[in-house]
């Protein structure tokens, strides 16, 4: 970690300025409250004052090193106490020979800083513990904010691995249900069967291919759901038709990749493959307040036994949406009139 005092400009400029205000205190109660000369003042508090702020730099690095994680509370402490016992020691002497040496203060000057050698040793231990207090603040304050970038990242890369661990579950729960089709279809239907293998090739290409893709648009989406019925089609032929009432504007919208691919597959693995009616899915989609919202509808006959399932197909659209936008309330389905009903409400 880089001394925040020397690596940034903001941070230079209030320590300079805090320091420049000391010591208009300073000169303020030498030569207003002590009546001290006016040189003399000058010199003192321009001295003793810019050498601690020096003096101050330094203790950055006592502080960032001797901390409470690796030292007990009495052991940094007792480091601290030696530190100041010599840090004021030496801004003490040093401050005296500039001004004795360097500055040439006459005797009165010379009594002046032995009499108030007392005062300026205790400022000075109060100084040193002021600013390494606000370096273990400043040190621990940036400790933090690091830890929750770190965190932040972290959770963010374990949210994208479990996203793709949940997309990538769809196309082997749709390949397998297709090879299923592909198998029945090649003992009565051989020329079938194959038509179907080429399409199930192409659909699976460009479904590959976006496959990094977390979100795109609703038009894209539904293109690709078109494409799988097209290959389903080849199996049922004319049992079921899909009706598609979509604005341009909900088309435009992005929506997470493969997010109604297991819905449709329920239509027809629970609806279309069951009944012997026709069956019609319905697609619905508008804006609602700030979301988008989606419904799709298929029939489905209630007198057939139901198929059992893995169960991968709604719950992994819910986990997804939880997962992307954070909330558990945006999918739901039900059971009314013959028609099973999913509505999928995306956050705008």
């Amino acid at each position: 970690m880089f001394n925040p005092y020397v690596s940034n400009r903001n941070v230079i400029l209030i320590y300079g300025a805090v320091w420049i205000l000391i010591g208009l205190i300073h000169f303020t109660i030498l030569f207003n409250v002590l009546q001290i000369d006016f040189e003399y003042a000058v010199w003192d508090s321009v001295i003793y004052n810019f050498l601690f702020a020096v003096v101050g730099l330094s203790l950055w690095f006592p502080s960032r090193y001797i901390t409470f994680e690796n030292y007990s509370v009495s052991r940094v402490l007792l480091n601290h106490f030696a530190a100041a016992l010599l840090v004021t020691g030496i801004w003490l002497f040093a401050g005296y020979l500039i001004l004795i040496f360097a500055v040439k203060v006459d005797k009165t000057g010379y009594d002046f800083i032995i009499n108030t050698l007392l005062v300026r040793f205790v400022t000075g231990l109060m100084f040193y513990v002021i600013i390494t207090s606000l370096n273990y603040t400043l040190i621990y304050y940036t400790n933090f904010r690091e830890q929750v970038v770190k965190e932040s990242k972290l959770n963010s890369l374990v949210k994208e691995a479990e996203l793709k661990s949940l997309k990538y579950q769809i196309n082997p729960h749709f390949i397998f249900n297709s090879l299923n089709s592909i198998s029945s279809l090649t003992i009565s239907n051989p020329t079938k069967a194959q038509e179907m293998t080429i399409k199930l090739s192409s659909f699976l290409r460009g479904t590959l291919s976006r496959n990094d893709n977390q979100k795109v648009k609703l038009k894209e989406e539904i293109q690709n759901i078109k494409l799988y019925l097209d290959i389903e089609k080849i199996r049922f032929e004319d049992k079921f038709d899909l009706v598609e009432n979509v604005s341009d504007e909900c088309k435009e919208t992005q929506v997470p990749s493969m997010i109604l691919q297991p819905i449709f597959e329920n239509a027809i693995k629970h609806g279309v493959y069951e009944s012997i009616e026709n069956v019609v899915i319905n697609v619905d989609c508008k804006k609602e307040n700030d979301y988008l919202r989606i419904i799709v509808t298929n029939d489905y006959d209630p007198e057939s036994v139901p198929r059992k399932g893995e169960g991968i197909g709604l719950k992994n659209i819910q986990n997804r949406l939880q997962l992307i936008y954070n909330q558990d309330n945006l999918l739901t389905y039900k059971k009314e009139n013959n028609k099973f009903i999913v509505t999928l409400y995306i956050p705008l």
